[in-house]
């Protein structure tokens, strides 16, 4: 029990830049206070007390503003920062390593019972706000960013960002994309401030626009280079 504790209260340091000592750590963070409730209130429920159980998550969010049902399975080193609004259904399924930050709700889309909420694999990050919503699996290592609405599974290690939510591949910068950028540069134009790592399905199709641009760029010059070459058009020859 206590190395358990001494592990949650090292991931907040480890995670939290405004831990400052352990003392303070134990009696201020809601979110290790949410925990620490929830694997009794988990300990009862398994057993068939659902009734204390509830009522102790109850209390849990009365003290904490965190609320996490007691079905709810929970990995080690789970970090919940600031932890006001989180909301956590019955059956979501937490992997160890996961974080995630104030507002943020893992509920479900259905009335019916039975698996209705997400299952996030080790080392999931979920930004403030964000909504992730049904029966659906974040990859180990995804990242789903504040305010961001998913309602599809995601891939191991891909971001998400928007409403609804969709996909951000990372790419490494290419000789297509410095020419995107300096096409973009020249006509005063910076792709809703996007940078060249994060394109979006948005961005995907304005670098389509800009590799237009850049296409009839070359035939126009190509096209004077031909004229000049002939000499241009003959406007003094005339006809008997």
């Amino acid at each position: 029990m206590f190395d358990r504790l001494k592990e949650d209260i090292a991931v907040i340091f480890e995670r939290d830049p405004a831990a400052r000592s352990k003392l303070e750590t134990l009696l201020t963070s809601p979110g290790l206070h949410a925990n620490l409730f929830h694997r009794m209130n988990h300990w009862l429920w398994n057993r068939g007390l659902h009734l204390p159980a509830r009522m102790g998550s109850h209390l849990a969010r009365f003290l904490t503003g965190v609320e996490i049902h007691p079905g709810a399975k929970i990995g080690r080193r789970f970090f919940i920062d600031h932890g006001m609004g989180v909301v956590i259904g019955e059956t979501t399924e937490v992997a160890e390593d996961c974080s995630v930050y104030h507002g943020v709700t893992l509920g479900g889309t259905s009335w019916q019972k039975g698996k209705r909420h997400p299952t996030l694999e080790k080392g999931v990050i979920i930004g403030a706000g964000a909504k992730v919503l049904g029966p659906i699996t974040l990859g180990e290592g995804a990242r789903i960013g504040s305010n961001a609405v998913v309602v599809k599974d995601v891939p191991a290690g891909a971001t998400v960002v928007g409403v609804p939510g969709h996909v951000v591949a990372r790419k490494k910068p290419d000789e297509k994309e410095a020419q995107r950028e300096e096409l973009a540069r020249r006509i005063g134009f910076e792709a809703y401030g996007q940078r060249s790592d994060m394109p979006d399905p948005i961005q995907n199709a304005l670098d389509s626009v800009l590799d237009h641009i850049h296409s009839l760029e070359q035939q126009i010059a190509e096209l004077e280079r031909r004229l000049k070459g002939s000499g241009g058009p003959s406007s003094g020859s005339g006809t008997p």
